[in-house]
């Protein structure tokens, strides 16, 4: 099992995305790469983030980052759909360097790889959302309205197990 951390906006929509794709063992919601926490419970600085834990020898990182590409708009700065502000900018974090090596390369054999914003760094200060928020459009599946992604790409997936 590998484990890679993907931010595409609103992580309710990219934790359903990538529950469905086979090959991934387990998602997790949470937040990263902030820099504290303050007394307010606000994350300063943080990404809404999808922890993807997924089977190798079905999935490689370069698939996990086409999903990736599936469903967001590389090319937006801390927007996606209707989610504003720095917590919602795109981005591929790993603990293990090689992700990153083959994330940038990913980016790089893009002809547009010069207007794409996802930004690829290490992951530091990962934190889990509470548990309202893991896989939290199977529990409020009213909520996809608020989503930016597609409901049919939501699921498009699902059936493919």
């Amino acid at each position: 099992m590998e484990t890679i951390y993907v931010a595409g906006g609103c992580l309710w929509g990219v934790e359903a995305f990538f529950s469905t794709i086979p090959g991934v063992i387990s998602t997790e919601a949470g937040r990263a790469n902030g820099s504290s926490l303050d007394l307010q419970g606000d994350y300063d600085g943080y990404v809404e983030c999808v922890k993807v834990d997924f089977n190798q020898h079905k999935l490689t990182v370069f698939d996990v980052i086409t999903y990736l590409f599936e469903i967001i708009d590389p090319y937006s700065i801390n927007r996606q759909g209707n989610d504003v502000g720095r917590k919602y900018r795109t981005g591929i974090y790993s603990l293990v360097n090689q992700h990153l090596i083959e994330a940038r390369q990913f980016i790089n054999q893009r002809q547009d790889r010069e207007r794409i914003a996802v930004e690829v760094l290490p992951l530091s200060n990962y934190v889990k959302s509470s548990e309202e928020h893991q896989q939290h459009l199977k529990k409020c599946p009213e909520d996809i309205v608020m989503c930016h992604i597609h409901p049919e790409l939501l699921y498009k997936y699902r059936y493919g197990d």
